[in-house]
Formats: C-alpha cells, sequence, structure tokens
C-alpha cells in the first residue's frame, strides 16, 4: 500500500488501474528519469523479430534496461525475460548503434584516414 501524508497522518492511496497496457508504457517512457533514473532509448524496439517495449540505459552501470509492460499481475515473463537475455546478448551491437542514433540526434557517421 501507499500512502500519503498530511501533517501528523497518513491517507491510503487508491490504486490506479490503467485499462490498456500502451497507456501505463507511455506514461513510465515519459518519465523514465524521474522514475528510475534512466535514459529512455526506444519504444517497440524490433530486432530479429522479437520487440522490446520500452528500451532504457542506465548510464551510472552502463547497462542496456529491457522494460515489458504487463497489465495482469499473473502472467509469467520469465521465457520472455531469457529471449529478450539472448537477443540482447547476441545482438550487442544492434543496441549500441540505437543508442548511438538517440544520444547523437541522427544517422551516425564515419570516416575513414
Amino acid at each position: 500500500m501507499l500512502f500519503s501524508k498530511s501533517k501528523s497522518s497518513l491517507k491510503e492511496i487508491k490504486e490506479l488501474k490503467f485499462n490498456l497496457e500502451r497507456d501505463l508504457q507511455q506514461l513510465a517512457e515519459s518519465n523514465l528519469e524521474t522514475i528510475f533514473w534512466l535514459k529512455f532509448i526506444s519504444t517497440e524496439f524490433s530486432l530479429n523479430s522479437s520487440r522490446i517495449d520500452s528500451l532504457a540505459f542506465d548510464e551510472e552501470t552502463n547497462a542496456f534496461v529491457i522494460i515489458e509492460y504487463k497489465r495482469d499481475r499473473s502472467f509469467s515473463i520469465i521465457d520472455q525475460w531469457y529471449s529478450y537475455l539472448s537477443l540482447m546478448l547476441n545482438n550487442k551491437a544492434e543496441f549500441i548503434l540505437e543508442y548511438q542514433r538517440v544520444t547523437y540526434n541522427g544517422p551516425l557517421l564515419w570516416t575513414t584516414i
């Protein structure tokens, strides 16, 4: 339970239900830095026929963070977590390129000497 404090008393904060998973996703992505201290990278990031709801980056640990939203509490996500881990470990370059694309606001250009 969560409470709000008013002087010396506490009042329970009622749970707010989201009708659509997408509503929760948009709210979270708009506030990733405030809530989790994460840098937002991409929404609906697709790679190798997999789609990640939100891709973020933790600048303190230099690690990517995958966020998957579920409306229902009873949904098991262990298999999905394992597939995301495998996707990330096998495609590190694509994650780094997406981070660089967002960080540098556009396509990357390389020059050779």
